[in-house]
């Protein structure tokens, strides 16, 4: 078992592992189908991929705004702006203020997205 990740090498190899591991997984039902063996090494070889991942690769996480997720759900219902407003009940000018950063979202537009789109309330509190 390795104890670090040296190389892109291993690392691709342990990628393949840790796949081949959750498709068994999914294929049977659930991680509740994996031996115990096999739920260690998953969580032993998802660890040193993480660690890689951080120190190697430089694999972070983007801080998500409210303006990231409001752009990633305008892609994914393939809408404009404009009608975006209209979902939220807004007006497109106090939207497009608020996603270029010349306006502070208040309650009504907070409220909007967390019941119009789904986004949750715990994201939307934390990140004004």
């Amino acid at each position: 078992m390795l104890d670090k990740i040296r190389n892109q090498e291993q690392y691709n190899s342990v990628m393949e592992l840790i796949e081949k591991l959750i498709s068994k997984a999914t294929t049977n039902g659930g991680f509740h189908a994996l031996s115990k063996e096999e739920s260690t090494e998953l969580e032993n070889l998802s660890l040193l991929a993480e660690q890689f991942e951080d120190n190697v690769l430089k694999i972070m996480p983007l801080p998500l705004t409210i303006n990231a997720v409001v752009q990633h759900k305008i892609n994914e219902l393939n809408i404009n702006q404009v009608k975006l407003a209209e979902m939220l009940g807004l007006g497109a000018p106090k939207l497009s203020q608020i996603l270029n950063g010349k306006r502070e979202p208040d309650v009504p537009f907070l409220k909007a997205l967390h019941s119009k789109l789904g986004i949750s309330g715990d994201f939307l509190l934390e990140s004004v």
